[in-house]
């Protein structure tokens, strides 16, 4: 189970002196220390001539000897192992990495030295957390110290004991640190033993939620609830009404209790508008305690930082001092060992609240390093190493924060989704360098971001001398990277780097809750469209003109995937032309000569059905149909025919191509709806068109807006093939209401009613019209005895469906089973049973008989049937809409010559999708269906 990887070399060389390097930048370096201190400015060749203790102390040759160490462990992943690994190759140290089986092509494991895959341990993750394999590892392989970086074991008491009884230096606190600060209660007593100030709390952890209460009662609202141990964001509640505490309350404690094993959680006042300020120290163990000033991470959501900031330098001197100091004080008073951060909040009249100690490196280290030019992972080297703070020149007077460093934390989230973590390949990664930019990643081109790790893919550090200029760096390093394959977080940042409020420096821990605007793909004013003209279209810098040399490339190499199912014979016989859209001035011409249409009147020369549901509702829109004296239609070209015919590879651009003209053609006729969306047609355009089916609702609507839109929904399955949780159907049904649909023919296909009951709960909540289905599967006029779907129960199963709100009954013949004398039993007997309900009948030309059940239906009391254009009817499709026209005669006023220009664009359509077409249903399509009853659809 355990590989070893080591480098193409035996050992590192020493790296060479810097001796000869410019004593003058040095020297200017000094006097800007110096001014900095408010000191006078020395002469300038004094410093050049006396004071080389600058430059000449700083090399890593002074510094390596102090590194005891042999071969450095990182017990971590990512960009943290690579940052210890680096730091380790400039002390002339060996550096190993260790990874999960599934973090195997991760570049951490190859920025070291050696490299030694772990056990399973349960999950991906859990591989880094198992103590036991990773001592076993360090063992084995002569390692003599360990870095934990940050995360997974940084702050377990458990795992620095282990390498203590292992004989193996854990770098980092001691163990008394880590339990010291690993317990929040225990940290807050020594906080305030020391003089630190802290927000009113308990002193012990809360178990129960009636302790909660009592602390409520006493103190008042609001507050914040945190786990005892841990952090990371986990176990946090802000309480803010009474109603909400004890839930809030036992979902902290259940959250605490899976990520850290203790439910236990302390209750402290809730500082309102709070700043999160952070002080970064260093200790060697013996109550001797270094800052390296502090830090701004006030711009977090939920909890986790987003931007990290150093100096602080937004708040007034005095604040900062404060904080500092009571920083010192808390870690002197327990001799604190190594890097650590003490955190704090700062309300609005600049007073400061202990909150915790994380003792450990922090992820925003390189804000800290930059402005003060001190290496903190090596720092921690030396000081496990034993080193003394002054050896090491950590040297407080000497400690000097310069300029302005900002961090940001690229990951690959989508902000458009609530930050969902995004997963899939690198296609593209080249990363932005320049004056002022610090990059701190393992990211590269075919590297492939999975589902189990943590989505941080890359730290960017801006440096400058102002905040001004920290910002236009950052913005510009934004910008500037190319990162393809998965969604990033950076229009998001981008969004924050150009908000007046953070450019300002006025922001607090409110400010993301505050300014939903910076989850869009952009936000802007005017004045910075203008100025930056090219941050209007950064929402679409995910370049698709790379995606189709990418799928030209591809389909150049390997040809058509078998997965799209087009048949390779007849893709390049197909002309490729492309096909005009019908011509709306010569429909409109059509219908100003028909002597059908002058002849209706008023009332019907404009039906508009869509105007009756969305300003009256779906009852006014089911009396009206009632009251119509013909027989509407529905055409399923835009959607079923196309899925029947041609496998739902129908694309958004050639149905748009012809929505304008339908919408001319149809809208004062007796077409019913257009059914358009739903069914297969929903995955189909994720998994084989790459199209969102959203957008093309929404465009097809925008291009149609008289018409009746109409989708299938399966049940409690939605649009999906399982079932659903209520509230996502809900949630669906609601958005495509919202989104354009009108109509939703709800169905089972086992006629299952409690699925039925959500699909139909589900679309009358969204205001929509509801069509329930009873899917017809067997001969309604067969006199075998054992017959299951005779007229019972079909009747029986149409009364359940009425008695739960449905306004129409649809009867969806999927596999064309219906004959004219099967069609008029059925659609008498439903009419006889419901006079109020409209009748829309759906079926299948699969035997060539559709048509004549379709106008049995009419006769039969039907106020509405299913039809396809000319040329995508038949077969698997349904009945010829030009055909069916005809017959209604009179009782439809569908013009067939208009109908014929939208009839010639679709032959041409279709010829353009022959690789398509479902040629193995030929064998099928026939009056066999009468004896196998088998969908060809």
């Amino acid at each position: 189970l355990r590989t070893k990887q080591t480098n193409n070399q035996t050992s590192k060389q020493p790296k060479e002196s810097n001796n000869n390097m410019n004593p003058t930048t040095n020297a200017n370096e000094q006097q800007t220390k110096l001014l900095h201190q408010n000191e006078t400015r020395p002469a300038v060749d004094k410093v050049l001539l006396t004071d080389t203790s600058v430059w000449k102390d700083s090399t890593h040759e002074s510094l390596a000897h102090l590194c005891s160490f042999k071969k450095i462990l990182a017990a971590n992943r990512g960009e943290i192992a690579v940052r210890i690994c680096r730091a380790a190759t400039e002390l002339n140290v060996k550096s190993a990495t260790i990874y999960a089986f599934e973090d195997r092509n991760s570049a951490h494991r190859w920025d070291s030295d050696e490299s030694y895959i772990l056990p399973a341990s349960g999950t991906p993750v859990g591989a880094y957390l198992n103590i036991e394999n990773i001592i076993n590892v360090a063992k084995e392989n002569g390692i003599d110290a360990i870095h934990p970086g940050y995360g997974f074991l940084s702050e377990s008491a458990e795992f620095a004991q282990a390498c203590k009884d292992a004989k193996i230096t854990f770098v980092g606190p001691s163990v008394e640190n880590l339990h010291m600060f690993g317990d929040k209660t225990k940290a807050r007593e020594l906080a305030i033993n020391a003089g630190v100030s802290v927000v009113p709390g308990t002193s012990t952890p809360l178990t129960t939620s009636e302790e909660a209460v009592e602390f409520v009662n006493k103190y008042g609202l609001p507050i914040m609830i945190k786990a005892a141990k841990g952090g990371g964001g986990k176990g946090m509640r802000v309480v803010n009404t009474e109603e909400d505490l004890i839930p809030l309350f036992n979902a902290a404690s259940s959250e605490a209790l899976a990520a850290f094993g203790d439910g236990g959680c302390f209750v402290e006042r809730y500082v309102r508008n709070a700043k999160h300020v952070e002080v970064q120290v260093i200790g060697d163990g013996n109550g001797n305690v270094v800052h390296l000033w502090e830090r701004d991470c006030s711009v977090q959501r939920r909890h986790q930082k987003i931007v990290e900031i150093a100096p602080a330098c937004h708040h007034p001197m005095e604040v900062r001092q404060n904080v500092i100091n009571d920083a010192l004080k808390l870690t002197k008073a327990c001799n604190y060992k190594n890097a650590g951060t003490v955190e704090f909040l700062i309300d609005d009249h600049g007073r400061h609240y202990f909150m915790e100690v994380n003792p450990r490196v922090q992820v925003e280290h390189t804000v800290t390093e930059q402005v003060t030019g001190i290496d903190i992972v090596q720092s921690t080297f030396l000081i496990a190493s034993g080193a003394a703070l002054e050896e090491i020149g950590l040297v407080q007077d000497k400690i000097v924060a310069r300029g302005v460093a900002m961090q940001c934390r690229i990951t690959t989230e989508d902000p458009a989704r609530d930050f969902a973590p995004d997963t899939g390949m690198l296609d593209v990664c080249r990363h932005s360098v320049g004056p002022g930019i610090r990059i701190d990643g393992y990211a590269y081109p075919g590297m492939v971001i999975s589902p189990h790790f943590d989505s941080l893919l890359v730290k960017y550090t801006a440096s400058h001398k102002t905040w001004d200029g920290a910002i236009r760096r950052m913005r510009r390093a934004l910008r500037e990277n190319h990162i393809r394959g998965v969604k990033t977080n950076i229009p998001f940042l981008l969004n924050v780097m150009h908000h007046p409020d953070f450019k300002r420096g006025s922001f607090d821990l409110n400010f993301i809750e505050n300014n939903p605007e910076l989850l869009e793909k952009r936000f802007t004013t005017a004045s910075i469209a203008a100025s930056d003209p090219d941050l209007e279209s950064y929402g679409q810098k995910y370049d698709h003109i790379e995606g189709y040399l990418k799928y030209i490339a591809n389909l150049a190499v390997n040809g058509h995937p078998t997965s799209l199912g087009a048949d390779p014979a007849l893709v390049k016989s197909v002309n490729n032309q492309d096909v005009a859209a019908p011509s709306i001035v010569e429909i409109e011409g059509i219908l100003a000569k028909s002597k059908k249409n002058m002849m209706i009147g008023e009332g019907l020369n404009a039906p508009q059905w869509r105007k009756i549901l969305r300003e009256h509702g779906p009852n006014a829109l089911a009396t009206a149909v009632r009251s119509h004296q013909n027989v509407l239609v529905t055409d399923t070209t835009w959607r079923d025919a196309h899925q029947s015919l041609l496998a739902t590879r129908m694309r958004t651009a050639d149905i748009l191509k012809a929505a304008e003209a339908t919408n001319v053609a149809f809208k004062a006729s007796d077409v019913f709806s257009i059914e358009m969306w739903g069914g297969a047609t929903f995955d189909v355009s994720y998994n084989f068109l790459r199209e969102c089916p959203w957008e093309r609702l929404e465009k097809l609507r925008e291009a149609a807006p008289d018409m009746l839109f109409q989708m299938l929904l399966r049940g409690a399955n939605a649009v999906g093939y399982t079932v659903y949780p209520d509230n996502v159907v809900y949630e669906f049904c609601k958005q495509a209401y919202e989104s354009g649909n009108d109509v939703f023919r709800v169905f089972d296909s086992l006629n299952y009613i409690e699925n039925m009951q959500l699909g139909i709960g589900a679309a009358v909540a969204s205001g929509g019209f509801v069509e329930a289905a009873i899917c017809y599967t067997g001969n309604v006029t067969s006199n075998d005895p054992n017959n299951k779907y005779d007229l019972a129960y079909y009747l029986d199963y149409a009364q359940q469906l009425v008695d739960l709100g449905t306004h129409a009954l649809a009867i969806k013949d999927m596999a064309g089973l219906l004959t004219p004398k099967a069609t008029k039993m059925l659609v008498s007997e439903l009419r006889a049973k419901f006079p109020d309900v409209p009748i829309h009948l759906h079926s299948h030309d699969t035997a060539g008989m559709a048509l004549a059940s379709m106008y049995a239906a009419s006769e039969a009391g039907a106020d509405i049937v299913d039809g396809a254009i000319d040329s995508m009817s038949g077969l698997s499709s349904q009945p010829c809409l030009g055909a069916l026209v005809a017959a209604l005669g009179d009782r439809n006023n569908i013009d067939l010559d208009a109908l014929q220009v939208l009839n010639e664009y679709w032959e041409s359509v279709r010829h353009q999708y022959s690789p398509f077409e479902v040629q193995q249903l030929n064998a099928a399509i026939g009056s066999s269906v009468y004896k196998h009853e088998i969908p060809g659809g």
